[in-house]
């Protein structure tokens, strides 16, 4: 085990760098200067070279990724062209944020998803198996955005149950933050939970056709128990595989989910800096979603001989 999470954590290096290669590319076709958003409608063309002088902006390409790069492996991701700021500092900040609403959007979808699933493939072609698949397909057409304008008009504008955005920090409030939460993790577990859903109801219909599931029944056992303690169990590597892959739906999803709801996350700080050309913010928050993915599929993968005894990483 310790072999193969050795030479995991390796190939996550050369990945890392390709997609901060990748982005650096892409990031800098982008329309726009940073200089001209920064300096306003009005400036002297001195201020304009010196602005870019300062921030690096008139080195060719390579030399402004390898200082990047440079200073990412000393733990430095650079400075916000936009405030100045360390782009660490300011992904800090709106991290806590961010890990709340993605831990309770993939909570909500996994304790609805797995059992809805199972429910499903236990009671096939039933009125369950209908209104469960019906849903699923729902929630995954439907985008995440127009779930969210959905709940805000009809949660909170009409019936006035919750609040329609904002965000009060955990430490200060409980409740009021938890009364923030309910409407942004919704929106934003709704795809996952349609996918995990009919991965599930998929997963356990094979296994309900395996001989062992048989046997159980000939031995006399129930349905409930043939469910819990036979199908379950052996359905959940597929299950595990599409729960990771989920990670990085949530991750994509919170962009558009904090950007309705006003909850300040990373997500939120990517789309301000987007609008402000603030190229080493981008750079930082898209190498910290790209590490965030790799390690979620790397436990995933530990996960899978916790559940199964049987996978073997010698």
């Amino acid at each position: 085990m310790a072999t193969y999470l050795a030479r995991r954590v390796l190939l996550m290096v050369p990945v890392a760098f390709l997609v901060s290669v990748g982005v650096f590319l892409l990031i800098h076709l982008i329309p726009g200067d940073p200089a001209r958003v920064m300096l306003g409608e009005s400036y002297s063309p001195q201020a304009y070279v010196e602005l870019r002088h300062r921030l690096g902006l008139d080195q060719p390409l390579p030399i402004q990724y390898l200082d990047w790069l440079g200073g990412v492996l000393h733990g430095d991701l650079g400075q916000s062209v936009a405030t100045g700021q360390p782009v660490l500092v300011l992904i800090g900040q709106r991290l806590p944020a961010t890990l709340e609403l993605g831990f309770a959007a993939l909570l909500w979808s996994t304790v609805v998803a797995i059992p809805l699933g199972a429910l499903a493939a236990a009671t096939r072609g039933s009125v369950v198996d209908w209104l469960a698949t019906t849903l699923g397909v729902v929630g995954v057409t439907i985008p995440s955005f127009a779930t969210g304008l959905l709940l805000i008009l009809v949660v909170a504008v009409a019936l006035r149950w919750l609040p329609a955005g904002g965000f009060v920090p955990l430490t200060e409030a409980p409740r009021a933050n938890l009364r923030d939460l309910v409407l942004p993790a919704i929106t934003l577990g709704t795809f996952s939970a349609a996918v995990t859903m009919r991965y599930t109801r998929s997963a356990v219909i094979d296994v309900l056709h395996q001989d062992y599931i048989r046997t159980a029944r000939a031995k006399g056992a129930g349905r409930l128990r043939v469910l819990n303690r036979h199908a379950m169990k052996n359905a959940l590597i597929p299950i595990l595989t599409v729960l990771g892959l989920q990670v990085g739906n949530v991750i994509q999803g919170a962009v558009v989910t904090e950007t309705i709801f006003a909850w300040p996350g990373v997500g939120q700080l990517a789309i301000t800096s987007i609008l402000a050309r603030d190229y080493p913010t981008i750079q930082g928050i898209v190498l910290m979603v790209t590490v965030a993915y790799m390690v979620a599929n790397l436990l995933v993968d530990v996960a899978y001989a916790v559940v199964d005894p049987r996978v073997s990483y010698a």
